[in-house]
């Protein structure tokens, strides 16, 4: 029974649903690895959702290259997380403790609802930004890149965006304990994951005030009523509030504007980071060479700064969609190395202690030599 108890404990943290009592800490030092511990109900809920979309014969819901290739993406932004541990909270941690203008007690429920909310406001205007300036676009759209839309998408995610978006939060420094911050946004994190799903239609009355399946939906869409709306983590009230909403009503396509077609894990990453580079070479001025990193993608010269709507292509469901040449014999095969390449990256985590500064080096080379071997066998290159 206290195994079950844990585990549906666990399962709650993806949903938010976790008694501030147990979830408030001291210090940032003491604050469990709630990502971490909840690792394993990732593989439980692809299989689960595989096993639904296979019964309800809606096998055009996943495509075997494209989930390693969001698996990879995730486990690359892991590898370099291995480096830069700590990272994401030292700005954070420096003006807490040089310049905070008080303290919010930690272990009081107010100071952890008013984080919840505090923390998901943050996380939409990083959201935000991320999409409306180019040289963020560059490293979100690694997110955006799947044209499919399953649990895996959700661990499709770029290892350039760890450095800019905690930025975002650095004001809640002034008043926010780090240990109340390095809390909230591990479950503002891990509530996105179950989100990304086809499976859940709309949630009723929740629908106005969460972030739920449909709303997130619309935000992965390219159709042009799909574009820059929906940047909720948590909370669907940021968007209503600051007219970025839009209900789900037309069947969504998935992915970039401008589909990259690929699975290779190094291309996914820095194409658009090369694409701004051809631009900037391009440019005239200073004027519009800051254009180019600071308005939106979808900037030119003469156009808004967020780029005009209209230059938008027009999609509609269903459309061709881009696989690797491998036939699936050959892309399951690939699957069950890359299964193996995941549990070395598991047994490397839990033994990390164990390994020098070098050896890591070395171990972690591999693993990318590794992941983009296997798209190199998907796409015969």
């Amino acid at each position: 029974m206290a195994s079950l108890s844990l585990l549906m404990k666990r399962l709650g943290y993806l949903f938010y649903i976790v008694s501030p009592e147990e979830s408030s800490f001291a210090t940032h030092d003491e604050v469990p690895d709630y990502v971490g511990e909840v690792t394993p109900y990732f593989a439980v809920f692809v299989v689960l959702e595989l096993a639904v979309h296979i019964l309800t014969r809606k096998f055009d819901s996943f495509q075997v290259d494209d989930s390693i290739a969001s698996i990879s993406q995730g486990l690359l932004q892991e590898i370099f997380r291995i480096f830069f541990e700590g990272a994401q909270i030292v700005g954070y941690l420096y003006i807490y403790e040089n310049f905070r203008i008080c303290s919010l007690p930690w272990n009081s429920t107010w100071t952890w609802l008013v984080a919840l909310v505090a923390i998901d406001f943050g996380y939409y205007w990083a959201h935000r930004f991320s999409h409306e300036v180019n040289i963020l676009w560059a490293a979100h759209q690694v997110h955006h890149s799947s044209e499919y839309y399953n649990f895996t998408t959700a661990l499709r995610q770029s290892v350039a965006q760890d450095y800019f978006v905690p930025v975002f939060y650095l004001p809640l420094a002034l008043i926010m304990p780090s240990s109340v911050y390095v809390v909230h946004r591990q479950f503002n994190l891990l509530f996105q994951f179950w989100i990304h799903t086809e499976i859940v239609h709309t949630l009723g009355p929740l629908e106005y005030i969460i972030n739920t399946p449909s709303h997130h939906r619309v935000h992965h869409g390219r159709n042009r009523y799909c574009i820059d709306k929906n940047y909720a983590g948590t909370l669907i009230i940021w968007d209503r509030l600051f007219g970025t909403f839009e209900a789900e009503s037309e069947q969504p396509v998935y992915g970039l504007t401008t589909p990259i077609n690929t699975v290779s894990p190094w291309t996914i990453q820095v194409c658009h980071f090369q694409y701004i580079w051809s631009q900037l070479q391009k440019a005239e001025g200073l004027g519009d060479k800051l254009s180019v990193l600071f308005k939106g993608p979808g900037w030119a010269p003469g156009k808004p700064r967020l780029g005009d709507p209209d230059d938008i292509p027009e999609v509609t469901a269903p459309v061709r969609r881009y696989s690797s040449p491998a036939n699936i014999l050959w892309q399951g095969y690939v699957a069950l190395h890359f299964i193996l390449l995941l549990e070395e990256y598991f047994f490397v985590l839990y033994m990390k202690s164990l390994f020098s500064t070098w050896e890591m080096i070395f171990v972690s080379a591999y693993l990318i030599f590794a992941l983009q071997t296997f798209s190199a066998l998907l796409e015969s290159t």
